[in-house]
């Protein structure tokens, strides 16, 4: 009999691999999502595209980068050392009364460089090329009424109260232009040179063409073709160091004539043959400048409210042995040049035009800018010694001195002659300072857009999270801080540190010691490192199948 006994069941055999397992109901019906989600993103993936292509552009654009930490804003300006704030016209005394047509004269004058100035200056400062608009419009409008000309200042200035950081007031002075005697030619009367500036005088980013060189800052004496020296002192130069080199623009009586012009800065000499001369600075000899005034009031020679330049002359004039050792006490010595203007012609000051006596002012070229408007008040001897005459005007600044130093301090200039030596040489007092600002800089519209720092934490929170700064840490410490901490490998932990225990103190010392011995802010502790665990197979599942016959 062949084939299969009827008592035996036939074995049903699998085709394919045993390794494939059955699927599961709830696997097929993920599938079947799957293909549905598949299947309606393809479905609304043409409807995406075309809704893309009619979007607008400028919605596709990115958003501006962010600046950080703070955008690029126009802050208010500063002034070295200095401090301002803003005030009002009304509250300025004496500007109503002021006469405003002679000091919109004397702007008009500044004007003509600052208007014809091409480039920035070198020296970058808090007004730079501000006064360039007010300038362009002040040279194409003439005036001739006072209301006009302080409705000028009102309309394209500000005013701000001006001092050196901490003080209220300012301080000014005065000088003027001296008229000495004076002869081309040396004889015995006429023996105290005037020197024109040397040939081997060096100053750094300076060359012999310049017209003026810096009053300030070293100087040099060229030997040879690289060597620098510091230049002559006023007892080498006044003993003959330069002398027979042609350099004598002319000879003065005395040496305190010589002393009071190159204090001045220009001085007019009244020649032997009738003739004027003019003399103007040129340069130095880079020395820093030394009061002599000074030096009578720590020798209790003068007393300080007695001090004045007239004084000062008298006492050289009685003592000629004691003020040649006094003059060599003022290392500075200044050479001129001369000029060509004529006896009606003003002084021509730092900026390069003409002074206006009761109107100029020497200011402090590092800080300020020519041309500057500056209100002055205070009380001053100008009618007499004892007097304190009012005094509230508006000054321009043309011109620069070595002694003019600060963002409030002030030279006023009186003019030429005796008469103005005296007023100016007893003005030693205090003032106060408007300074007017051309409108784009007005510091209140900048400072409503800085930026407002972050509100400062709260007490508890300081206390928690107490702050240390990096650099007053010691080396020790900060090399510490730098090695990574150690790990423990039973516990997989870093080691705690232990408590920094602070010697007893008292209420008022508990806050500095607590900052002393603030430690910073622990990091978190590492996530444990655990084992990946093992994970068992699905058991396959066999099942075999009998035929049955």
């Amino acid at each position: 009999m062949s084939g299969h006994s009827p008592a035996i069941r036939t074995l049903a055999i699998r085709t394919g691999s045993w390794l494939a397992l059955e699927a599961r109901p709830e696997t097929q019906n993920l599938l079947t999502l799957a293909f549905g989600a598949i299947a309606l993103t393809l479905s609304l993936a043409p409807m995406d595209a075309q809704a893309r292509q009619a979007r607008p552009h400028n919605q596709t654009q990115p958003s501006p980068a962010r600046h950080l930490p703070y955008p690029d804003l126009e802050l208010p300006f500063q002034i070295s050392g200095g401090q301002y704030a803003p005030v009002a016209w009304s509250e300025i005394a004496g500007w109503s009364e002021d006469d405003h047509l002679a000091a919109y004269t004397t702007f008009r004058v500044s004007c003509r460089p600052i208007a014809a100035l091409q480039k920035p200056p070198a020296e970058p400062k808090a007004l730079g090329t501000s006064l360039r608009d007010p300038c362009r419009i002040a040279r194409g409008l003439e005036l001739s009424d006072g209301a006009k000309a302080r409705a000028f200042f009102e309309e394209h200035f500000l005013p701000l109260r001006i001092s050196r950081l901490g003080e209220g007031e300012g301080f000014v002075t005065g000088y003027y232009e001296p008229i000495v005697d004076g002869s081309r030619t040396e004889n015995e009367v006429y023996k105290v040179p005037v020197y024109r500036r040397p040939s081997n005088l060096f100053v750094r980013g300076t060359t012999q063409a310049s017209a003026g060189l810096p009053n300030k800052g070293q100087v040099f004496r060229k030997i040879g073709r690289r060597k620098l020296v510091p230049y002559y002192d006023r007892a080498e130069i006044e003993d003959g160091a330069i002398a027979g080199r042609g350099l004598e623009i002319c000879y003065l009586k005395e040496q305190t004539d010589l002393l009071f012009s190159q204090i001045q800065g220009s001085a007019r000499v009244s020649l032997d043959d009738g003739s004027t001369l003019r003399i103007n600075y040129d340069a130095h000899n880079g020395y820093p400048y030394t009061a002599v005034g000074r030096i009578l009031i720590e020798r209790n020679i003068i007393p300080k409210d007695q001090m004045s330049m007239q004084r000062i002359r008298e006492w050289m004039e009685q003592n000629p042995n004691e003020a040649d050792e006094l003059r060599r006490q003022n290392k500075s010595y200044v050479f001129f040049r001369e000029v060509q203007l004529s006896d009606k012609d003003e002084a021509v000051g730092a900026q390069g035009v003409p002074l206006t006596p009761g109107r100029s002012i020497a200011v402090d070229k590092a800080l300020h800018v020519y041309g500057t408007p500056f209100f002055i008040e205070g009380e001053l001897p100008i009618e007499s010694e004892q007097s304190k005459t009012p005094f509230r005007r508006l000054m321009i600044a043309q011109d620069t001195g070595s002694a003019i130093v600060g963002p409030a301090r002030a030279d006023l200039y009186f003019g030429a002659g005796a008469d103005a030596g005296k007023v100016s040489g007893r003005l030693r007092h205090n003032a106060r300072f408007v300074m007017l600002v051309p409108k784009s800089l007005d510091p209140v519209a900048r400072g409503r857009k800085m930026p407002v720092p972050d509100e400062r934490p709260s007490e508890k929170i300081a206390k928690l999270f107490p702050q240390t700064d990096p650099s007053k840490d010691s080396p020790k410490e900060q090399k510490n801080a730098a090695k990574a901490p150690e790990v423990t490998t039973a516990t997989n932990t870093k080691p705690v540190p232990q408590a920094v225990t602070a010697p007893t103190a008292g209420p008022s010392q508990a806050r500095a010691v607590q900052a002393a011995v603030a430690k910073p802010v622990p990091l978190p502790e590492p996530r444990p490192k655990l084992e990946a665990a093992t994970v068992k197979p699905y058991p396959r599942q066999l099942r075999r199948y009998r035929h049955r016959q």
